[in-house]
C-alpha cells in the first residue's frame, strides 16, 4: 500500500526519522552519565516503545494508568505513572502491581501521602518536586517534603522510591542557554530534595528530571539517575520553534485530501479539521506562526512555500497563504500531509500509525492505546 492508497485523514509516522530521534536522544542521554526513562505519553505505542527502550535499562513513563495496563500487557514492566496520585486510583494501581508491574506512582500530598499509607498495597512512591514549573510539586527545601517521606517511609507495605521532578517552564525559552539554565534549575531541585532526604535518614535512590529542551540542552546532570523526554521521538512544529529540533526531525504528519476549492477567498479545504489535528496553536507564539499545522507534499513531506491551515472546523481545515494558492496543483483529490504543531494532541485522536520509512510505501500499521 502507498499512502495515496490511505483513507484519510491518516496518521503517518516515518520510522526512518523515529529512529534517528531516539538514536540522538539515546546517546546524549549515555553521555550525561543518566539512564533514559522515555515518557510515552506521546507516541503511547508499544512498536514505538520497543524502539525506545531498546539498550536502555531505565524503564518506561506514562500519563495514565490505562498506558501502564497497556505496555504491561506488551510486557514492559518498570513504569513510572508521573501524574499525582488520588485516593479513587489507588486500587487500580494495587491491581497493575499484581498483575507483574514495577509501577511507580507520584504525590505531592501529604493527605494522599496518608491514604497510600493506609491502603495497604505495596506501592513504591516518588514524591514530585517543583522545579520551577508551579504545574505540581512540593519545595525542594520545604518543610512538605520531609513531612510526606516519613509518612511514606513508616508504612510497612510502602517503599518510598525517591523524588521526580519537571521542567516544564523549558517550554518557554528560546535559546539554548536559556533551557540550559532551565535544565540546572531542574537538577538543582531534584538533587537538593534527594539530599535532603537522604540527610533526614530517608531513602531517594531515584532521582527523577525531565523533559525534551532539557535533556536535549543539560550540561550537567550530576546526582541525577534518570531522565524523561518524551516528545524527542516524534518532534513537532513547536520544538522545531524553539530550536530543539529541525523540521526534517518531524516524524509524524497528518495525510490530508483536498476537498474543496475557494479561489475568491484564495482558500482550500482539506478533510483534516479540529479533530484530525487538534486545536493547539502554539506556534503562534514564536517568531513564525504555523497556524494548525504546515501544509507539506504528501510524497516529500517538503513544505509548501507559504502554505498552512489556517483556521479548522470539526472536519475541514483551510489552507490559507501568504500568496496565491496553487490551485492547479493541488486539485480536488490531491493528497497533501500536515505537520502538527503539537505532536501529541495531534496523536490523540487516532487509533494506529500508517508506517512509511522514509519514502511513500506503508509498511507497516501500529496500533496506539487511547483512553485514561
Amino acid at each position: 500500500m502507498d499512502l495515496d492508497d490511505l483513507l484519510t485523514p491518516a496518521l503517518v509516522l516515518d520510522r526512518r526519522i523515529l529512529a534517528r530521534n531516539i538514536d540522538a536522544m539515546t546517546e546524549r542521554v549515555r553521555a550525561l552519565g543518566v539512564a533514559l526513562r522515555p515518557h510515552l505519553k506521546t507516541a503511547k505505542s508499544a512498536d514505538v516503545a520497543r524502539l525506545a527502550v531498546a539498550g536502555n535499562a531505565g524503564g518506561i513513563t506514562v500519563s495514565t494508568l490505562r498506558e501502564a495496563a497497556y505496555f504491561l500487557e506488551h510486557g514492559i514492566t518498570d513504569i513510572a505513572y508521573a501524574v499525582g496520585m488520588v485516593p479513587g486510583k489507588l486500587d487500580a494501581a494495587a491491581a497493575l502491581g499484581d498483575n507483574g508491574a514495577e509501577l511507580k506512582i507520584l504525590t505531592d500530598s501529604p493527605d494522599v501521602a496518608r491514604a497510600i499509607a493506609a491502603h495497604g498495597a505495596p506501592h513504591e512512591v516518588l514524591i514530585e518536586v517543583d522545579c520551577g514549573d508551579a504545574r505540581g510539586g512540593v519545595a525542594a527545601d520545604g518543610p512538605e517534603l520531609l513531612d510526606i517521606a516519613r509518612v511514606l517511609n513508616d508504612a510497612p507495605s510502602v517503599r518510598l522510591a525517591g523524588v521526580l521532578t519537571h521542567a516544564g517552564q523549558s517550554y518557554d525559552c528560546r535559546d539554548a542557554d536559556a533551557m540550559a539554565a532551565v535544565a540546572e534549575q531542574e537538577r538543582a531541585a531534584a538533587v537538593t530534595a534527594a539530599g535532603r532526604l537522604r540527610a533526614g535518614g530517608l531513602p531517594s535512590p531515584v532521582v527523577s528530571v525531565g523533559s525534551t529542551p532539557t535533556a536535549r540542552f543539560a550540561r550537567d546532570l550530576t546526582g541525577v539517575t534518570e531522565t524523561r523526554p518524551g516528545v524527542y521521538m516524534f518532534c513537532d512544529l513547536y520544538q522545531a520553534g524553539i530550536g530543539v529540533c529541525g523540521r526534517g526531525d518531524i516524524a509524524v504528519s497528518v495525510l490530508a485530501t483536498v476537498i474543496g476549492h475557494r479561489p475568491g477567498d484564495n482558500t482550500l479545504h482539506v478533510d483534516a479539521g479540529a479533530l484530525a489535528l487538534s486545536k493547539d496553536r502554539s506556534t503562534e507564539k514564536l517568531p513564525e506562526d504555523c497556524g494548525y499545522g504546515l501544509v507539506c507534499e504528501a510524497q516529500t513531506a517538503r513544505p509548501i512555500a507559504g502554505l498552512r491551515v489556517g483556521a479548522v472546523h470539526q472536519e475541514h481545515g483551510a489552507v490559507t497563504g501568504d500568496a496565491p494558492l496553487p490551485f492547479d496543483a493541488l486539485p480536488i483529490g490531491a493528497k497533501v500531509r500536515v505537520l502538527p504543531n503539537h505532536a501529541c494532541m495531534t496523536a490523540a485522536a487516532y487509533d494506529a500509525y500508517h508506517v512509511i520509512d522514509g519514502g511513500t510505501e506503508v509498511i507497516a500499521r501500529w496500533p496506539r492505546c487511547t483512553g485514561w
